[in-house]
């Protein structure tokens, strides 16, 4: 039997470089994987200092060549045939020939909107993390996604979640939607979280997805302390204990993936979501550590398949392919929230 596996009573463990040597075989696959990202992560890192452009609005909502709005004035003064409208309504000279009324136009199919996508970087990162999701959430053209940097110097996640907020409400003026969807990795997913659930963040965010974020807080690093946003990804912290708070009818959708060879999460899951009033899928991913999580294909098709299904007019969260739920509820789960769990191998 696996020593690492999950069971119902006792948590997946991590690998360890003392664990037998088929244990250590995935352990240095992942480990030589880290730091090929982290590699190709360092080369990328000035590309993303600074912010991305915004575009105006939804690609689809510009006006296609050759069409005419109502109000439309060309530097000429009436646009093209309009002065040949007017001669034939007043039957003068340079009237054009009568023509048949065109017919109506069928109206377009009716496609559900899709909600725009912000990612959200961890801890001293910036946007250029997101160079190989971006590209694979973006396939097919039809989804609008933009990546919000948020400053190393922040020393609070709630004026950081104050941030995404602005963002948000920016994005939607922009596009004219009313809901979007957020990736954050590590720390991005935890200000995700507080503005969902502690800013009102939930009316906004239809589903969120967290990449190795500690939900309950790490241990790794203790020497980091000094910075007060570590303090406050520490286990029992003031700001956690907030998201340990009720959320009663939260709308938003939670979909978390963690790894079992994970090693910024202490203890690994602590990038899970346990939460009574929140509706959350957790996925764990086996073979690879915490760089890799959001630049491995695997894991991108995963979360393009999240942000794809659509929630319930329930409020349930589809499970995602793969996924199982527990044939025991975690016990103090209400109607309004309830957790899958689900798994993807990836090496």
């Amino acid at each position: 039997m696996d020593d690492t596996a999950a069971t119902p009573d006792r948590p997946a463990q991590p690998l360890h470089p003392h664990a037998p040597l088929p244990h250590l075989v995935p352990l240095l696959k992942a480990t030589v994987l880290e730091a090929a990202v982290l590699a190709g992560h360092l080369l990328l890192y000035p590309s993303g200092l600074l912010p991305e452009r915004r575009s105006g609005t939804h690609p689809t909502d510009a006006a296609h060549p050759g069409d005419v709005r109502p109000g439309d004035v060309r530097p000429g003064g009436l646009l093209p045939g309009a002065a040949q409208v007017e001669a034939a309504r007043s039957g003068g000279p340079g009237a054009a020939p009568p023509v048949a009324p065109a017919l109506p136009r069928l109206p377009a199919p009716s496609t559900p909107p899709v909600p725009p996508v912000v990612l959200l970087h961890g801890f001293v990162d910036n946007r250029s993390a997101f160079v190989l999701l971006r590209r694979a959430l973006a396939r097919g053209g039809h989804r609008r996604i933009e990546s919000l940097n948020h400053s190393p110097l922040t020393c609070d996640i709630r004026v950081a979640a104050e941030l995404l907020g602005r963002h948000v409400e920016d994005l939607l003026a922009r596009t004219g939607q009313d809901r979007v969807d957020v990736v954050g990795h590590s720390l991005g997913g935890l200000i995700a979280r507080y503005y969902v659930q502690r800013l009102g963040g939930d009316l906004r965010v239809r589903t969120l997805v967290t990449l190795g974020t500690p939900h309950s807080g790490t241990r790794v690093a203790p020497l980091a302390d000094a910075h007060p946003i570590v303090r406050q990804m520490r286990p029992h912290s003031a700001l956690l204990e907030e998201l340990r708070g009720p959320a009663p009818g939260c709308r938003t959708r939670f979909v978390s993936f963690w790894s079992d060879l994970d090693r910024v999460m202490v203890p690994v899951e602590t990038a899970r979501i346990d939460h009574p009033d929140l509706t959350a899928e957790n996925v764990r991913v086996t073979g690879i550590g915490h760089l890799a999580l959001p630049v491995h294909p695997a894991v991108a098709t995963r979360v393009r398949q999240a942000l794809d299904a659509d929630p319930t007019e329930s409020g349930e969260s589809p499970a995602l392919p793969g996924a199982r739920t527990p044939e025991h509820p975690m016990r103090g789960h209400t109607k309004q929230g309830h957790t899958n769990e689900g798994g993807l191998t990836v090496a």
